[in-house]
């Protein structure tokens, strides 16, 4: 596979333009970042808004994830990849127009809906290449496309110094941000044009019941229930975070509102669960062991999102200003700096995945990876301005390291749950990531960061020892074609017969 990556043809261009996509959704979720600091002092922003500016960004990622899962099971990556793509330049104009806090909310939040596209591609990866390969192939489209948070953080920041010949010499924020929109709806078009859902000759598999996950037992549907509330729970959060001093974006009663319609929300979404698994409910159906699986799997794959994606997330959005303010760096000196941690991802996404493919167990992979997660950030709990910076930065890396390696790894399992629910399964669980980053960025919100580390570093060896006790290793997880299904001829061959493809 390695040999092939770079011949850009066949299954291999196919996954090479997802991760791009995937590339460019991160660039303009994390187009804030860079420019926290800079914006909080040309609109006159509290310490506290800009925090909660970083939550907002992740806040509608949550059920974005679970709405994009649904609709991606139903219509397909190609369509579904392309119309969030264009769609990214709402939020990026917006946030690019914005002149006060107010403002700022609204476009961070519809940016969150952006930040939902990673699941599309692991629907697109999974059709286009075996279980034996999933986590390599995975770890590539998470860890390249990942690589756009450094892209964000490393880059966006010089090409505003570039253009701050337009605002009189000052950093040309505004230009910026707006500029990452337009990049990603122009190739939301290229995109549609380009790609195919399925090789030559394959069934794209769609659920046969719509609106909610399908579980195969009684016990996994109020499993699946309680994962549900759980992401119900994180935008609560949120709203009562958006009521508190120094913030007032919400009053009380504009808060409770907000939780009677979360409550309504979730009423409609326990509702839709039982409308698709009534039978199950009932005793009238019940499914061949071919055909189950475990809903507690996907909610363990969820707890581990959290602890890897989830403190990923947290610390892209706070390390730019933690080193800036810890070191007494220069904005654009620190955001550089900071943009080490999502740098590895170019590597160390897709090494989780290939040491899941490689090692044997799937499940060992994610317990040691989550053990390296841990003692990461409790290094990283230490750090403060006596620390050498090299060392510092050391640090950080290796948390970065083992928190990007297994989301590789998670990401190595996901697809092999229950292949035509990929979509759904890998949004229920990219979700859980986001969830990790909204309780993760609060409690840094009225903390600091090395209470941030701390409990992250602490969640991560929960994660490693539940993972060691409960996680089961998935049937067929090297397998050369996926269960019901036989190998695919053009997962060998169209990379050497791109006239094959060219054909659909």
């Amino acid at each position: 596979m390695l040999k092939g990556l770079f011949s850009f043809q066949g299954r291999y261009r196919i996954l090479h333009q997802t991760w791009f996509a995937f590339f460019l959704t991160f660039v303009c979720w994390f187009n804030f970042a860079p420019f926290a600091t800079t914006i909080g002092k040309e609109l006159h922003l509290a310490p506290e808004q800009i925090k909660t500016l970083g939550i907002c960004n992740l806040a509608l990622t949550i059920p974005a994830r679970i709405i994009i899962g649904m609709l991606l099971d139903r219509f397909g990556p190609k369509i579904t990849y392309t119309m969030l793509l264009m769609f990214a330049a709402v939020p990026c104009l917006a946030t690019a127009f914005s002149q006060n806090f107010h403002h700022l909310v609204i476009s961070r939040l519809l940016m969150g809906i952006v930040g939902a596209g990673f699941v599309v591609g692991i629907r697109m990866v999974s059709e286009w290449f075996p279980p034996k390969e999933i986590g390599i192939a995975q770890g590539i489209y998470g860890g390249w496309g990942n690589f756009g948070a450094f892209g964000a953080e490393f880059s966006l920041p010089l090409i505003a110094v570039a253009a701050s010949f337009m605002t009189g010499g000052a950093s040309n924020w505004r230009f910026t941000i707006a500029l990452t929109g337009i990049v990603a709806a122009i190739y939301g078009a290229i995109y549609y044009n380009s790609v195919q859902d399925t090789p030559p000759g394959k069934v794209y598999k769609t659920p046969k019941k719509n609106g909610a996950l399908e579980v195969t037992s009684v016990k996994s549907f109020w499993a699946m229930i309680l994962s549900n509330f759980g992401l119900i729970f994180a935008l609560g959060l949120l709203a009562w975070r958006l009521t508190q001093k120094n913030i007032h974006f919400f009053n009380q009663a504009q808060m409770y509102m907000i939780w009677v319609l979360l409550g309504g929300l979730f009423a409609y979404q326990t509702y839709k669960a039982w409308q698709v698994n009534k039978e199950l409910l009932a005793g009238k159906k019940t499914y061949a062991p071919s055909q189950r699986y475990q809903f507690s799997q996907v909610a363990l794959l969820e707890f581990t999102y959290v602890t890897n994606f989830g403190s990923e997330l947290a610390a892209v959005s706070m390390l730019p200003a933690f080193f800036e303010r810890t070191f007494g760096l220069e904005h654009v000196v620190a955001g550089m700096i900071a943009a080490s941690y999502p740098f590895l991802n170019l590597i160390s996404r897709p090494s989780g995945g290939l040491i899941s493919d490689k090692f044997g167990s799937r499940k060992w992979t994610m317990t040691f990876i989550s053990v390296g997660i841990a003692v990461g950030y409790l290094m990283a709990h230490s750090i403060n301005s006596s620390w050498p910076l090299p060392l510092a930065i050391a640090a950080t890396m290796f948390a970065a390291y083992f928190a990007q390696a297994g989301c590789g790894a998670t990401y190595g399992i996901v697809p092999l749950i229950k292949k035509e629910a990929t979509g759904q399964i890998a949004g229920n669980v990219g979700a859980y990531g986001n969830f990790g980053g909204v309780v993760y960025l609060t409690i840094y919100s009225l903390t600091n960061p090395s209470t941030l580390f701390a409990t992250m570093g602490i969640a991560a060896m929960i994660c490693a020892c539940l993972c060691a006790f409960f996680l089961k290793e998935p049937k067929g997880s090297f397998a050369a074609a996926y269960e019901g299904e036989s190998p695919e001829r053009e997962t060998q061959n169209t990379a050497h017969n791109p006239g094959t493809l060219a054909k659909e």
